[in-house]
């Protein structure tokens, strides 16, 4: 800012920035607007320091001290036929113009390089009173870029703010054009929404959003379940289980997904219990299949698809049946599970609350196996492939087939962990093949 300054131009940090600086929170990106149009940015900083991002619409990146910083001319814009950027753009060189054309009031304020706050349309008043709102005609903002509205619901779960009337309106009226926008920009935003704070307050309020992106969550929607172990309906369940469970990304989603089968699974027994046989299957594949639609990462999307198609598993309260659920999942996935069979009890009836002690027994037992450096998996076993490799077992698939049944051997307690006793069997098992 000061080297724009210093070579007679305006500039002001603006955008996500200033809001969170407002709000004691630290800033990760930093933007600058400014009245020098592109060319002279970098005049001003060197064309071997600037990056052009944007140029088209007034953006570059500047490298400046090891950071990259968006710098964006003031402007004003045309429309949004793509649903993401301006047809047009003038350049302008008035802040106040500039400020109007952002998405939410609290995300329009301007800051000098003093500190001093620019606030052309009440956004100052909006934080203090902890409110949303669309900067001008709500309607209008969404249509531009109708991710905006996913936008506004992240920072409702994040911020624990309410969406003004008006506003809301729009949300609702408009989510329909939601269809318009990348999988990539849908997910990311609800990915962030997903973690927030107050995530359960914005999933019951935007389930109509929400249904938009993700159609197989409708039939949850005043599902009954007719079980004594259930007090909400399928997706009050599940809206209970994501608030239940820590603020972590495959947490959150494996909660979120973990009963979204439930409504294709639902049988009434005789007895006029409700059943829903299969459903954790189900809702692993129709997870699984919507998070590669929305072209998640491979391993959030097996992460997640192992802990839904999991997250009934019964697990005896036995050191043996947890050194078997570790050697199954792996410490981290173990732990996860853990963590989901906690949420989703909390989010059923009292019937089920009994199950808590049990999981902070086995919780207890876990830790204990690993404090005691057990054996549980192939790195803790005392042989490996290139042992077997000594004995002149070949190369392939079937090393790794013998150490995994020498490991369940050991977790069971039937062997010692021995080098020499696990020797000893894999040449047992040689003579037996010959």
């Amino acid at each position: 800012m000061e080297v724009l300054e210093s070579s007679g131009f305006e500039a002001f940090l603006v955008g996500g920035a200033v809001r969170d600086l407002i709000l004691g929170m630290t800033p990760y990106d930093f933007d600058i607007a400014t009245n020098a149009v592109p060319s002279q940015v970098q005049d001003i900083f060197g064309r071997s320091y600037i990056i052009p991002t944007g140029i088209k619409h007034g953006t570059v990146t500047v490298l400046f001290q090891d950071k990259s910083i968006e710098v964006t001319t003031y402007r004003v814009e045309g429309k949004y036929t793509d649903s993401r950027r301006p047809d047009q753009v003038h350049f302008s060189q008035s802040l106040a113009e500039d400020v109007k054309r952002r998405d939410l009031t609290i995300n329009a304020l301007a800051m000098t390089k003093d500190g001093m706050i620019v606030d052309y349309i009440s956004g100052m008043a909006d934080i203090e009173n902890k409110i949303i709102r669309a900067v001008g005609e709500p309607s209008a903002r969404m249509e531009e870029d109708p991710l905006r509205i996913l936008r506004a619901l992240r920072f409702q779960a994040t911020l624990g703010f309410s969406v003004e009337g008006d506003t809301a309106i729009a949300l609702h009226a408009k989510c329909h054009l939601l269809h318009k926008i990348s999988s990539e920009r849908i997910w990311n935003e609800f990915v962030g929404l997903l973690c927030g704070e107050h995530v359960a307050e914005v999933l019951l309020q935007y389930e109509d959003i929400i249904g938009v992106i993700f159609p197989d969550i409708l039939p949850m929607i005043g599902c009954n379940q007719h079980n004594p172990h259930h007090r909400f309906d399928v997706w009050e369940h599940t809206v209970e289980t994501v608030k239940n469970i820590p603020a972590q990304k495959t947490l959150r989603l494996a909660a979120f997904f973990h009963d979204i089968g439930k409504p294709l699974c639902f049988s009434l027994g005789a007895d006029g219990v409700g059943h829903f046989y299969g459903h954790q299957k189900i809702s692993a594949d129709i997870a699984r299949q919507i998070m590669t639609s929305y072209k998640s990462d491979h391993m959030t999307r097996e992460d997640v698809a192992l802990l839904v198609s999991n997250h009934d598993i019964p697990i005896d309260i036995t050191e043996k049946s947890v050194k078997r659920r570790l050697c199954q999942f792996g410490e981290k996935s173990f732990s996860d599970l853990l963590m989901l069979k906690r949420a989703d009890a909390l989010a059923q009836s009292k019937m089920s609350f009994s199950r808590l002690a049990d999981y902070e027994q086995i919780s207890r037992i876990a830790d204990k196996v690993r404090a005691e450096d057990a054996c549980f998996s192939l790195n803790h076993l005392a042989i490996t492939g290139k042992d077997l490799l000594a004995l002149g077992i070949e190369q392939g698939p079937g090393i790794g087939e013998l150490l995994s049944k020498l490991l369940l051997l050991v977790v069971d307690g039937t062997v010692e962990n021995d080098q020499e006793t696990l020797l000893s069997i894999v040449k047992e098992i040689r003579r037996s093949d010959h």
